[in-house]
């Protein structure tokens, strides 16, 4: 709501001065940043708090915790509805917006000429703010009930020590805070910097400030299976989380911004034509999945060297330790790019759509950044969620029979566990076919919709007549609806079916097969579309033609391709990944009392 009403005042303010329009839409995208966290943290607390006093107090911590693992279950749940969903809505509208307006009719982008233009910006709004919001408050949740559970073992009446994992979000706010009066904004050259430089401040605030309250609420040494871990050894992990989230902001910005050569690569590849284009984004997607692979590999190997499952875990946490600036640099992105089209839709003077330009040009790159942080988060979410079910799942069984080791029995060369494998490692390939031919057969009814306007509304093209942006909308939100429900069903069915049919070791290898495959898949889908997003503002500034020529035709199309990409199925794996293992989390008694029926 704050971001809708944030892209008017945005662009009221940008005729008065970049600066102010500058402080308008982060301020806008900071409400999701310190809304998101703060209700994350105070629910998660509240319902310790709320369980601790109705529960019998023989019950055992673990149990407590388990419960609370369902607070992270309903948030999964509504984010598949507001990412899968969301990410249908904005890309129908944008895809049918672009093919039709800019490729066929030749207008700019955003002009009121446009039917899907209004279902364009409301699918931003969408897509971009309420489904990376809500796909990053199940991150959140699912991390710390993640370290939850797993500490519930080691820290079994420790209260600091089991809360610790929600003082490690909660920390984050009075940073974020101070990182935010640390920037002003004066000039154009100041925008795109400033905001990564609230990341990297904020990341050094986090690590000073999260290393007292380490040695203050984690004892000096613990055991967990057996094997003794100490508190600068959790530290550590939280700051190997730390560093590979800001690791992987930064490499993705690499790929996706136009400052440097891939992107640049892929926009000389314009020049013979739509084909080049789209092969040179392919292979730049593939090549950026690389190196934050490598981060995020160290991100579970140091942790689990330091502190075992319970480092995986906090690792986790210490990467979305600056979830706040990182949600408002995200948010910002669409409430400028907004900014930009209300200005272009109310005929505004020239100076103002300059200045939402320069503001959603650093927003384009931000969200880039954004998409691969929450991709990043998601992978370590999922991993830590993974070692809580395994946790879980291993002093349920040792209650049936001691001597009984889980983790010894999980191996490749059970040939459960490597069918598993196999069934997860498909799964993200599905799903992404499942959303990319949903926003495919929306947008083709938007394209007819568009196409039937321009033909049958007299006066439409000379602006003497009003376009029916409603009926394009409700495409969008029909669509949206009714094509979220067979990925929803995938996600949610698969961990389920294969717990009760087979045994944990099958749960276990599909979590880590979808895990491994799922990331890779998003990466490369998000950055691949970042990159022919900002190919093509690229060209439009000037460069290798500008606007109106072949090479930015081809530009155009790459763009469109890359639309359900960057923005539906790349992210929208996030919530396969993490919502799968929260399930498999929730439903391990379950699985240990009734799971195996076709193995049994």
């Amino acid at each position: 709501r704050i971001a809708t009403q944030g892209n008017v005042r945005t662009t009221v303010s940008a005729n008065k001065s970049l600066s102010e329009a500058f402080n308008v839409a982060l301020r806008s995208g900071s409400v999701m940043g310190f809304a998101l966290v703060s209700l994350a943290s105070l629910g998660m607390l509240l319902i310790y708090l709320f369980l601790l006093n109705i529960m019998p107090d023989e019950l055992p911590t673990h149990v407590l915790m388990e419960v609370i693992a369902g607070f992270g279950l309903g948030g999964s749940s509504i984010a598949l509805f507001a990412r899968v969903g969301g990410g249908i809505f904005t890309k129908a509208a944008d895809v049918g917006a672009d093919l039709v307006g800019k490729v066929e009719a030749g207008i700019p982008e955003d002009d009121p000429r446009n039917p899907a233009v209004i279902a364009d910006n409301v699918g931003d709004n969408v897509g971009d703010v309420a489904g990376m919001g809500a796909d990053l408050f199940g991150s959140c949740a699912e991390s710390t009930c993640a370290a939850m559970v797993i500490s519930a073992v080691a820290f079994s009446g420790v209260v600091d020590a089991l809360l610790y994992p929600i003082v490690i979000s909660a920390m984050g706010i009075p940073v974020s805070l101070l990182t935010m009066l640390m920037i002003k904004v004066n000039t154009e050259d100041q925008v795109g910097p400033a905001l990564k430089k609230m990341l990297i401040i904020s990341s050094t605030l986090t690590a000073l400030v999260m290393f007292g309250v380490t040695m203050m609420l984690v004892p000096e040494s613990f055991q967990i299976a057996g094997a003794t871990y100490s508190n600068i050894g959790v530290y550590f992990c939280f700051l190997t989380g730390l560093i590979a989230g800001l690791a992987v902001g930064l490499m993705t910005e690499y790929y996706t911004a136009h400052e440097y050569n891939p992107v640049r690569e892929v926009a000389k590849s314009c020049e013979t034509g739509s084909a080049t284009n789209i092969i040179f984004g392919l292979a730049l997607g593939y090549q950026s999945a690389v190196g934050p692979y490598l981060a995020i590999a160290l991100a579970i190997y140091i942790p689990w060297m330091l502190a075992g499952m319970y480092g995986v875990a906090i690792a986790s946490l210490g990467m979305l330790g600056t979830l706040v600036i990182a949600l408002t640099i995200d948010a910002y992105g669409p409430v400028s790019d907004n900014a930009g089209g209300i200005a272009e839709m109310a005929g505004m003077e020239e100076h103002v759509r300059n200045r939402t330009d320069v503001l959603d040009a650093a927003g384009n790159t931000t969200a880039a950044i954004g998409k691969g942080f929450a991709i990043g988060a998601a992978i370590l979410t999922s991993l830590a969620l993974f070692a809580a079910f395994l946790t879980r799942a291993d002093l349920l069984l040792k209650e049936q029979n001691p001597d009984f080791d889980l983790l010894g029995s999980i191996s490749l060369l059970d040939p459960l566990v490597y069918t598993g494998l196999f069934i997860g490692a498909v799964l993200p390939a599905y799903f992404s076919a499942m959303t990319m031919k949903s926003v495919g057969s929306a947008a083709y009814k938007m394209i007819e919709e568009v196409r039937r306007q321009f033909r049958s509304i007299p006066g439409l093209m000379e602006g003497k007549a009003e376009a029916d942006y409603e009926q394009c909308v409700a495409i969008s939100t029909q669509a949206a609806l009714k094509e979220m429900v067979a990925p929803g069903i995938l996600i949610m069915g698969t961990p389920l079916v294969v717990g009760f049919l087979f045994d944990i070791q099958a749960v276990a290898g599909v979590l880590a097969g979808s895990l491994v495959a799922g990331g890779v898949i998003a990466i490369s889908s998000s950055n691949s579309g970042g990159a022919w997003d900002n190919a093509k503002k690229y060209i439009e500034k000037g460069n290798l033609g500008g606007k109106g020529t072949d090479v930015h035709k081809a530009a155009v199309v790459g763009d469109t391709v890359g639309d359900p990409l960057k923005d539906t199925s790349g992210p929208s794996l996030n919530i396969l990944i993490k919502l799968s293992a929260i399930l498999a989390l929730v439903f391990v008694p379950f699985f240990v009392q009734y799971g195996g029926l076709l193995v049994r």
